[in-house]
C-alpha cells in the first residue's frame, strides 16, 4: 500500500518535468526529480537481496537459440529452457513499473493539443529508472536517450519553422485558385464575346450573300436587255442600209426622168454630158464607198444619243435596285419580325389551348340556349334579339326576366308585406293588392316622368316618400298602393333595363340620388359634343372625327376638377404646367381665353401627365351602403 500511495504522489509530481533538451539547469532538476521518484519506487529483489536475475539465465540459452545449432545436445537444451520459462512467473518489479505506466496513460488528459508529447512522458521516466538501476548500461541507454531527445528537439524545432511555410502555403494556394477562377471566367467572358461577334459575322455574309445574288440577277437582267437593244439596233442599221439603196435608186431614176423631160437638156453636148455623168457617178461611188466605210467602222459605236439614253436607263434601273434593296432589307426585318410573331402566337394559342382543355376538363358544360327559342314568347326571331351580344351571365338574366315576367302576368294579387320597420314606407300594406298588369313600356314612360319631376325642382322629401306622392298625384289615394306594388315587383324583376335598374338602385338605398343626375348629364354633354363634331348632320360620325386630336388648357381644367374637385389651386397649375409645358406661375386660370386660345394633342397631354406624379389629392366619392 505504501509503495501504491508513493507512486500516486509520483504521478501527481510528474506533470511539472519537461522533456530533455533544454538548458543544464533544467536538465540538472530534471535529473535529481527522477532519482526521487525512483527512489519512491521498490525494487523487486531476489532471494539473495539482489535484483531478480528473471530472466538472466535465459539469456545465454537465447544467444545460443540465436546461433546456428552444432549437435543435438543444443536442441536439448532449448526444449528444456522453453519448458522452465513458461513455469516461472513475472518479477514483482517489473509487474510494477507496467502498472505504473498504465495508471499514468489513464491519469493524461489526451485532449490538448500536445497529447502526444504528454503521451511520450510515462514513458521517458520508465526508461529513466531503467537508465538509473542498470548502472552498467547507464552510458549506453543514456547516449541512446540523449540522441532521440536531440533528434525530437530538432523535429520540433523543425516543425515549428514549417509552421509560417504552411500558412504561406494556404494563402498562395487561394490566391492560385482565386486566379484560376478569375482566368477561367475571362476565358468563358471572351468566348461569349466571340460566339456572338461569329454569330454577327455569319449573319453579314449571309447578308452579302443575298446582296450578290441579288446583283447577279440584276447583271443578267442588263446583259438580256443590252443584247436584245444591240440586236434591235442591228436591225434599224440593215433597215437603213436598204432603205439608203432605195432612196438613191429613186433619186437616179427622177434624175434621168428629169434630164428627159428637160427641154434645155438637148442643146447642150452630148460628150460634156456624158463626161458630167461619168465624173458624177465617179463621186457617187467615192462617197458611197466612204459611206460605207464609216458605216463599217462605225458599227460596234453606239450613239451618243443612244449612249446617254442607256446611261440614263441604267441610272435609273441602279436606282430602282437600291430602292428594291431597301424594300427588301423593311420586307425581311418585317417577315422577321412576323415570324417571332407567330412564334410567340403559336406558344400563346397552344397555351391558350392547354387552358381550354383544362377549363372544359373541370368547368361545367355549356348550356345550349337554342332550347330557349321554343319557351319565350315569340319564338326565335325574339330570341335571337334578346340574346344579341350578351354572356352566359346575361342570358341567364334574360332567361329569368321572362319567366319572371310570365309569372308577374299570372298574379292578380300581391300579398302586402305589413307595417314593419324593415319595410319601405311606399310598400306599408296589409292585405292583398291588386296587379295593375301594365307592360314593360308603360313602366319606363312612368319612370321617366317620375325622374322628370324629381329633378325638375328641389324636393326636400325622400325619395321613396316622393315616390309615393308621385303615385298619389297621379293615379289617386286609392291606386297608389296598387301602383307602388307593380311597379316595385317589375323594376326589381327587370335588370337588363337600365333605367329601371338605377331607380330600384335609388329607390332601396343602394345607389345616390345625385349617380343618375351626374350621368344624364355626363351623356346630354357627351351628345351635345357628338352633334357638334357632326357638321354635316349625317346623324354618325367617324372614328377619327371622335378622337378628339387637341385639348384645350380650358378643358384640362375643367376635366381635372371634375375628376378631383378637392384639387388645390397650387397641385391643378403644376399638373397643367407639366401638361402644357409652361411655368406653373404663367398658367392662365382666371383667364378663360387664354385657356381656350392654348392647346396640345390629347396623346401629348397624356403622356406628359404620366410622367409626372399625377394622384387624386381629395377622397374618391363614397359608395352607398347597399
Amino acid at each position: 500500500m505504501a509503495n501504491l500511495q508513493e507512486r500516486k504522489s509520483f504521478s501527481k509530481s510528474r506533470i511539472s518535468i519537461q522533456p530533455s533538451g533544454g538548458t543544464p539547469e533544467a536538465k540538472g532538476v530534471e535529473k535529481r526529480k527522477l532519482s526521487q521518484k525512483r527512489r519512491t519506487l521498490p525494487l523487486q529483489f531476489s532471494m539473495g537481496g539482489h535484483l531478480s536475475p528473471w530472466p538472466t539465465y535465459t539469456s545465454g540459452q537465447t544467444i545460443l537459440h540465436n546461433r546456428k545449432p552444432c549437435s543435438d545436445d543444443s536442441q536439448n537444451r532449448a526444449n528444456s529452457w522453453q519448458q522452465q520459462s513458461m513455469s516461472i512467473s513475472k518479477p514483482r518489479y517489473l509487474e510494477q513499473l507496467e502498472n505504473y505506466l498504465h495508471k499514468e496513460l489513464l491519469l493524461l488528459d489526451l485532449s490538448t493539443d500536445s497529447a502526444q508529447e504528454l503521451r511520450l512522458q510515462p514513458y521517458r521516466e520508465i526508461f529513466e529508472f531503467f537508465i538509473e538501476d542498470f548502472k552498467t548500461y547507464k552510458p549506453l541507454l543514456s547516449s541512446i536517450k540523449n540522441a532521440y531527445e536531440v533528434m525530437l528537439a530538432h523535429q520540433k524545432e523543425k516543425i515549428r519553422s514549417l509552421e509560417p511555410l504552411k500558412a504561406k502555403v494556404v494563402t498562395v494556394n487561394e490566391d492560385c485558385r482565386e486566379r484560376v477562377l478569375a482566368m477561367r471566367a475571362e476565358e468563358r467572358y471572351e468566348i461569349s464575346v466571340l460566339k456572338k461577334e461569329k454569330m454577327n459575322l455569319l449573319k453579314l455574309i449571309d447578308k452579302k450573300n443575298e446582296e450578290k445574288i441579288s446583283l447577279q440577277s440584276e447583271v443578267a437582267k442588263l446583259r438580256r436587255s443590252l443584247a436584245e437593244e444591240y440586236l434591235h439596233y442591228l436591225t434599224e442599221r440593215d433597215a437603213r442600209k436598204i432603205l439608203i439603196g432605195d432612196l438613191n435608186e429613186l433619186r437616179y431614176q427622177q434624175e434621168d426622168m428629169s434630164l428627159a423631160q428637160s427641154p434645155g437638156v438637148w442643146g447642150e453636148d452630148p460628150v460634156k454630158l456624158t463626161l458630167a455623168l461619168k465624173m458624177t457617178r465617179q463621186d457617187l461611188t467615192r462617197t458611197q464607198m466612204e459611206l460605207n466605210t464609216m458605216k463599217a467602222n462605225s458599227g460596234d459605236v453606239v450613239p451618243r444619243r443612244d449612249f446617254e439614253m442607256q446611261q440614263k436607263t441604267n441610272m435609273e434601273l441602279q436606282e430602282q435596285l437600291e430602292s428594291l434593296k431597301g424594300d427588301y432589307d423593311e420586307v425581311r426585318k418585317e417577315h422577321e419580325l412576323l415570324l417571332q410573331l407567330h412564334m410567340s402566337t403559336l406558344k400563346e394559342r397552344d397555351q391558350f389551348y392547354n387552358e381550354l382543355q383544362e377549363i372544359q376538363r373541370t368547368s361545367t358544360p355549356r348550356p345550349d340556349w337554342t332550347k330557349c327559342e321554343s319557351v319565350i314568347a315569340g319564338g326565335p326571331e325574339r330570341w335571337l334579339v334578346l340574346a344579341e351580344g350578351k354572356n352566359s351571365d346575361q342570358l341567364v338574366d334574360v332567361l329569368l326576366e321572362e319567366i319572371g315576367m310570365g309569372l308577374l302576368r299570372e298574379k292578380d294579387f300581391f300579398p302586402g308585406l305589413g307595417f314593419g320597420d324593415s319595410i319601405p314606407p311606399f310598400l306599408r300594406f296589409d292585405g292583398p293588392v291588386k296587379n295593375k298588369k301594365p307592360s314593360k313600356k308603360e313602366v319606363v314612360s312612368l319612370l321617366k316622368d317620375a325622374w322628370k319631376e324629381r329633378t325638375a325642382e328641389e324636393q326636400k322629401e325622400s325619395f321613396p316618400d316622393f315616390f309615393f306622392n308621385f303615385l298619389e298625384r297621379r293615379f289617386g289615394v286609392n291606386d297608389a298602393m296598387a301602383w307602388a306594388y307593380t311597379i316595385f315587383e317589375n323594376i326589381k324583376l327587370f335588370h337588363s333595363s337600365e333605367i329601371m335598374n338605377q331607380f330600384y338602385a335609388v329607390l332601396m338605398g343602394k345607389n345616390l340620388e345625385s349617380v343618375y343626375i351626374n350621368q344624364k348629364e355626363t351623356v346630354s354633354h357627351l351628345l351635345k359634343e357628338l352633334i357638334s363634331v357632326d357638321t354635316q348632320n349625317e346623324g354618325s360620325i367617324t372614328m377619327e372625327q371622335l378622337s378628339l386630336e387637341e385639348v384645350t388648357l380650358l378643358k384640362m381644367h375643367g376635366t381635372l376638377m371634375t375628376i378631383d374637385p378637392t384639387m388645390d389651386r397650387q397641385t391643378l397649375s403644376a399638373y397643367l404646367s407639366q401638361a402644357y409645358q409652361i411655368p406653373a406661375i404663367d398658367v392662365p386660370l382666371e383667364d378663360e381665353e387664354r385657356q381656350a386660345i392654348i392647346s396640345i394633342k390629347v396623346e401629348t397631354a397624356l403622356d406628359r401627365l404620366k410622367m409626372a406624379d399625377t394622384k387624386r389629392v381629395g377622397p374618391r366619392e363614397p359608395e352607398p351602403a347597399s
